[in-house]
């Protein structure tokens, strides 16, 4: 057998590709493995301590309500982007504001963080797949100084990584850097990420889609249309339509869609005419990934990633996916 490469490892091969970051990216990822690894515990946990599951009593600015591990995890990263000294600041789902940390050790921090720290709270307690989602961009400001609003509202060209951990049947690790996208799952007997999908690439094709078709009836016509001729209707020369398969975690949508090929969409409704899905804390990090592995991600009509926020917790329609898939339901649409 074939040794395993760890992250760490595997970080440091790479840290080359980085001369401008000296080192601190790599520490970053670091310390957001480590605390991946507490909230896989604490997750794993979930069903036996009373204090890590149902609602917290609080709702985020969102109107959401919280689930105690939501906070939990919150809480668990921001400690770590604290005390690692990399990051001057963070924003996450489930606060109001974004966060400057004030130390002056924390305020020479190259980066922010911007976090859903438990994507797919309401699987939480039923024991479906759920995850961490983060992106990473330099800051804008200048070093020495409190990080501020500017830091936070990049596009997501500008991401210098960003990545996903799922907490599933195992716990794996997916992020790219701009070079690729690579899979690490976690081995418990090491406690340890250890490379098992290196160089992932979405199939161009697949039968798989993902939406909460409850809201066929309220968004773009030309997505009913979509699923009904190409998702509910034999295909000429197939035994079957698509497939569809809807989680309800983004993460683990994203994750079946990367290995095996499909599309995830989370249209504009009536209800919810600005969409319902973060641009910043969900969409992004994902469409660089999807891009880095030959799929693509658009909010319908514009690409995501090209996108200038112009609020912290702003939500934009979502569609991502495989190429060949995603060209197809686009040409659905109609014009804006």
């Amino acid at each position: 057998m074939s040794k395993l490469t760890t992250l760490h490892e595997f970080i440091m091969d790479r840290q080359s590709d980085f001369p401008y970051a000296s080192g601190e990216l790599s520490r970053l990822l670091s310390d957001i493995a480590v605390a991946s690894k507490v909230v896989s515990k604490d997750v794993r946990r979930a069903g036996l301590l009373e204090n890590f599951l149902g609602a917290q009593g609080n709702t985020n600015i969102q109107g959401e309500e919280q689930q105690k591990l939501d906070v939990i995890a919150d809480n668990q990263f921001i400690q770590m982007f604290k005390s690692g000294g990399e990051v001057c600041g963070i924003a996450s789902e489930e606060n109001d504001d974004f966060m400057a940390f004030e130390s002056d050790f924390s305020k020479q921090g190259k980066y922010v963080v911007l976090f859903d720290p438990l994507d797919g709270s309401s699987n939480i307690d039923v024991n479906v797949s759920i995850g961490t989602i983060f992106s990473i961009f330099r800051r804008k400001s200048k070093a020495g100084e409190s990080a501020t609003l500017e830091d936070m509202m990049q596009t997501g060209d500008e991401q210098v990584a960003a990545g996903y951990v799922l907490y599933g049947s195992s716990t794996m690790l997916v992020y790219t850097t701009g070079r690729g996208v690579n899979g690490f799952t976690l081995d418990p007997y090491i406690g340890e990420f250890c490379l098992s999908h290196p160089n992932m690439k979405m199939p161009e094709t697949g039968r798989l889609y993902a939406m909460n078709e409850g809201n066929v009836n309220i968004c773009d016509p030309g997505i009913k249309e979509y699923i009904k001729e190409k998702c509910q209707t034999i295909l000429e020369g197939a035994n079957r339509p698509y497939s569809g398969r809807y989680i309800g975690s983004l993460v683990a949508d994203f994750h079946r869609n990367l290995i095996k090929g499909g599309i995830y969409i989370y249209p504009a409704t009536t209800v919810d005419p600005e969409g319902k899905l973060r641009l910043l804390y969900e969409c992004n990090p994902l469409a660089f990934i999807a891009e880095q592995a030959g799929g693509l991600a658009t909010t319908g009509h514009e690409r995501i990633m090209d996108i200038k926020p112009t609020k912290l917790h702003q939500r934009v329609p979502y569609f991502i996916g495989s190429k060949t898939m995603m060209e197809e339901a686009m040409s659905y649409l109609k014009t804006e």
